[in-house]
Parts: structure tokens; sequence; C-alpha cells
């Protein structure tokens, strides 16, 4: 069985790509990403034809949007969050390690939000997504919108820089008190400051840090990939490590460890820090 959405495209002062126009205009393509996977899956028609993310939009077209659902019975996901901040529009969850954010797997984040939130009041509640993603071995804070609008609207404001986020990383090798790193990571620009917290001894390692982490920009992987770029990885990192300085079984050494951004709707200041997992303060138990 086919469940099939249409969108009227009005009249438009010039072109633009698909891909640009399509976000959001159904309620279950909310991000770029979403959009390319609906595209890649031939879920998208512009004027009866399979559209690309070659495909522009000049005015007038006809958007369908054709999402095929399966009969087969659905199995709920049983996963525990901690929810820190919750109102009608957005919720702030604790992201546990070993889990993706979102994806194709049944456990992930995303699957399991439904049974953890409260539902929406707002007459565009929508079911509840992640507006930036974490990794899947990173630890802590992960924003979640709750209504259309309020998807939108995040998402406008990570775009224009206006929600801070800080980590804490234990890194590898004896460092400076502070840095900045910069560098292109897949072609495009990337700044990330740092500032060493703590240092403590160790046999195998030489030295670790307690490493307070802001990234300015947000690029994959970005800051796994600065921390090892200036010869300083991130404890428990298999993909971007020294070879004889990897640490199995441990999991990843990185939490999301505030946010901080205006309220889009109520202009409230929200600030949210989160506690550091208990493996960080094993090594530092006498700072943290």
């Amino acid at each position: 069985m086919n469940q099939t959405k249409t969108h009227k495209v009005p009249k438009l002062t010039k072109p633009i790509r698909l891909q640009e126009y399509g976000v959001n205009i159904f309620d279950s393509i909310q991000t770029k990403s979403a959009l390319k996977k609906a595209l890649k899956k031939n879920y998208i028609t512009v004027n009866n034809l399979l559209a690309s993310t070659a495909t522009y939009i000049h005015g007038g077209e006809t958007i369908c949007l054709t999402i095929k659902e399966s009969n087969k019975h659905k199995t709920k996901l049983v996963l525990k969050l901690d929810v820190l901040y919750e109102d009608d529009y957005l919720a702030i969850i604790r992201k546990p390690a070993g889990i993706l954010v979102s994806g194709n797997s049944f456990k992930t984040v995303t699957n399991a939000l439904e049974q953890n939130l409260k539902p929406s009041n707002l007459k565009d509640s929508t079911s509840p997504q992640p507006v930036h993603r974490l990794d899947y071995p990173t630890t802590g804070l992960l924003l979640i919108g709750k209504t259309n609008s309020s998807i939108r609207a995040l998402n406008k404001l990570f775009e224009n820089k206006e929600i801070k986020k800080t980590y804490y990383a234990i890194t590898i090798g004896k460092m400076q008190k502070y840095g900045e790193i910069a560098s292109l990571i897949d072609n495009k620009p990337s700044l990330s400051l740092y500032e060493v917290k703590a240092s403590v001894d160790s046999k195998r390692f030489s030295v670790l840090n307690l490493v307070k982490l802001k990234p300015k920009t947000g690029r994959k992987h970005q800051l796994r990939k600065h921390m090892l770029s200036i010869g300083h990885p991130i404890l428990g990192d298999k993909d971007y490590a020294i070879d004889n300085l990897i640490l199995n079984g441990k999991g990843l050494y990185l939490h999301a460890y505030s946010l901080s951004f205006t309220h889009p709707f109520t202009n409230k200041y929200i600030f949210i820090e989160d506690k550091l997992p208990k493996r960080f303060n094993k090594i530092f138990s006498n700072i943290i």
C-alpha cells in the first residue's frame, strides 16, 4: 500500500534546486539529508517525472511524495532515554553511547523518542525529530524538535550558528593549555577551540587530558579529526587514532556537555549542562 502527498509550487522569482526548495514541504522531510534519501529512493516526482538532486523548480509544478508502507507488524523499540528539558516545542535528551541518532537501523534515538517524550499539544505537532547529530560512540545532549515549525526554526538557528555547543573529551599526550584548530573538512572550512582543564600521568599514554572543546563549525567528525590532526587523539577513538595509542573496549571519551540558545518561540534563554559519564570520573576522580 502506498501513501502519496502532493505539493503545488507557487510562483517563484527565480529557479531553485529541488534539494533546496523541498525541505519542509512534507512533514516527513524536515532536513536536507532526509530529502536526499527520498530522492535516492525515487519517492519524489515533479510533474509525474522522477526527480533527482539535479532537478530545478521554476514555479507551478506539482511535487509528489510517494512512500511504500510496509504491511509487516512494526515492533516497538524499548529504550529509556533521560530527558533533561521538555516543552511543547522541543526537548533535550541525553544520548547514550553505542546508538545511532537516526538511520535505517531499528535501534536509533529517533525510534525511541515517542515513548520517552510527551506529545505536543500544538496544532503542527509531529513525530519528534533530532535536529542535529552525534556520532554513534558519542554521548551527551541532543536537541529534539516536536513540531514542524520548531524543527524548521531550530534548523535555522544551527545554520546561523546561534546554538552554542561545548564538549568534553579525554585526549592523549601533553598539550598546550589553549588552542585553536582550523582546517578544511570535506573541502569546507572548520574551526574548533580547546582548553585543557586538567592532566594526569598515565603509564600507557604518558599523559591524559580533560579537554573542553568548542566547535565553531559543524563538520562531520570535526572534533575527532581536529584532535588527531594536532597529534592528540581522543581516548578510545578507533577511527581517528595513532596506531599504538588505541584503547579497545572502553568506548569513545567524547561527551556533548552543554547547549545554549534562545528559544525560538518563547524567547527564553536555554542553557543546559550535562554531567560527565562515570568513566570520565574514574580517570579524573580527584578533579571532576
